[in-house]
């Protein structure tokens, strides 16, 4: 019978020791309650609680990412926009965080998400739709700042905050896509008639390259023509003066003659006394008219 109540008492304290066992990942921090009151903080590890009386509370400390939900803003120029962002943050590790998180503030989650709405409202309230779209940036960076701002007191930092659109109404955006598409179609003709009047620049630049080719080409020739008249002269005048001209004159003839070509030299002519000087001829003379001679 004292066996069987010591096995009983042992079994219950096993119970009671394992039950109590928590094993706190790195990715969470602990918060110990003891009566509904704060006890003590559990780093990443092996802890253990009193069952029954002790209540352990991990939290997650990585970043997460909530969406800030689409919304519809009225704009400065009275245009309603369809606006919708993202909010980055994540609980600081430290114990002093992780309880703010957990004690000064309700459904944390929730909360920045309706922050980060009123702020958005108030930002881009005073903004055209145009420059609404044209200063994501500067949202972005007023918007981080005031949710740093409000959420001090939470433990929690604000990493990051990102527009995913700020859209117009449809028939606003279907003017706007009409504009673009119209100023899209204007630059495209404009770079088309450059391009054309480019082109025939460049033709007409080629034609009149050719053209002054063409004209220096038929100036040089005749340059080089004169100048070969010019050298023949010369050479006539130097060498071939007085009878070494007539002999000039008989080796073209003999040249012609080669080719039993006729060759028809006037009577009174240099050639014709040369030549008979050469081969004893005498010149043919005009037979007198006999027709009315004295009997």
């Amino acid at each position: 019978m004292n066996n069987v109540f010591i096995l009983i008492i042992i079994g219950a304290i096993g119970l009671l020791f394992f039950s109590g066992i928590r094993i706190v990942r790195p990715t969470h921090r602990g918060l110990i309650e003891r009566f509904g009151k704060y006890n003590r903080f559990a780093n990443p590890g092996f802890h253990w609680i009193i069952p029954g009386i002790d209540l352990m509370y991990q939290v997650n400390i990585t970043e997460k990412m909530i969406n800030a939900e689409p919304q519809e803003i009225i704009t400065n120029d009275n245009l309603n926009a369809k606006v919708d962002a993202q909010v980055y943050f994540k609980i600081t590790n430290d114990e002093e965080s992780v309880k703010n998180s957990q004690y000064n503030v309700n459904n944390i989650e929730y909360q920045i998400v309706n922050l980060a709405r009123t702020t958005l409202r108030n930002i881009i309230g005073t903004m055209t739709l145009k420059s609404a779209n044209s200063e994501r940036g500067k949202i972005n960076k007023e918007l981080h700042g005031t949710l740093l701002d409000e959420t001090r007191s939470w433990g929690i930092q604000i990493i990051r905050t990102e527009l995913k659109e700020i859209d117009p109404p449809k028939d606003v955006q279907e003017t706007m896509n009409k504009i673009v598409k119209a100023e899209n179609e204007k630059i495209a003709a404009v770079d088309y008639a450059t391009a054309a009047e480019t082109k025939a620049d460049g033709e007409k630049r080629a034609e009149i390259r050719r053209a002054e080719g063409v004209k220096q080409g038929q100036i040089l020739r005749a340059e080089g023509e004169a100048q070969a008249i010019a050298l023949v002269n010369e050479a006539a005048e130097k060498y071939f003066i007085g009878n070494a001209q007539i002999l000039r004159k008989i080796q073209a003839l003999e040249t012609s003659l080669k080719d039993n070509s006729k060759i028809v030299v006037p009577a009174g002519s240099d050639l014709v006394n040369v030549l008979g000087d050469m081969a004893g001829i005498i010149p043919i003379r005009d037979k007198p008219d006999t027709k009315y001679a004295p009997v």
